[in-house]
């Protein structure tokens, strides 16, 4: 992965994140892909077959087989409830946090614990668009108080490409989304 720097949005995703004692040793790129746990990796694949099949749908419906695209809807709406639930039983209650922001380059989310900059910390992020999970390390960056919350940044330090490329497309996504509501609310 490289050191690059991409926008946040301002969203709350179902994170874990596991502090890590200060020896722990991050594990070589060959460890960590495959100490991913099997659902991240299905999620990723369901993501980028999603893909495939929105270009599919879309020269199925020029060709006006609407069924045929309400039937391939309804089956991937019965796969990402698999996937969800795949995914459900992943997420840690003792590590479950909201993120205030994310972005292919870091996540902050509050806490009622204090984390020193440069704690190693194993994460999992939830995502709603597209439907995903990204396992990844990262280490803190900043510890800010505001208020009775810390409020804690993480910048990825292992992340295969595949996800960074899905927390892109989760960034634009709710980027959108938030463009779409505002232009909405000028209307009224």
């Amino acid at each position: 992965m490289t050191d690059q720097e991409f926008f946040s949005v301002h969203h709350a995703l179902t994170i874990n994140v596991e502090p890590l004692e200060a020896s722990f040793v991050l594990p070589s790129t060959d460890d960590f892909v495959r100490e991913i746990p099997t659902p991240f990796i299905v999620a990723s694949e369901f993501s980028q077959l999603d893909s495939l099949t929105e270009q599919a749908k879309s020269d199925i419906k020029s060709n006006d087989f609407r069924h045929v695209c309400q039937l391939l809807d309804t089956q991937n709406a019965k796969l990402n409830l698999l996937l969800t639930f795949m995914l459900s039983q992943e997420d840690s209650k003792e590590h479950r946090y909201k993120s205030l922001s994310f972005g292919a380059s870091q996540f902050t989310y509050p806490t009622t614990t204090a984390l020193a900059v440069g704690t190693k910390v194993r994460a999992k992020l939830f995502l709603e668009h597209p439907s995903a999970a990204i396992y990844c390390y990262g280490n803190v960056v900043a510890c800010e108080v505001k208020d009775t919350q810390h409020i804690i940044t993480v910048k990825y330090d292992l992340l295969r490409d595949v996800d960074q490329d899905l927390l892109i497309k989760a960034a634009l996504y709710q980027q959108q989304k938030l463009l779409r509501q505002r232009s909405l609310d000028r209307e009224k």
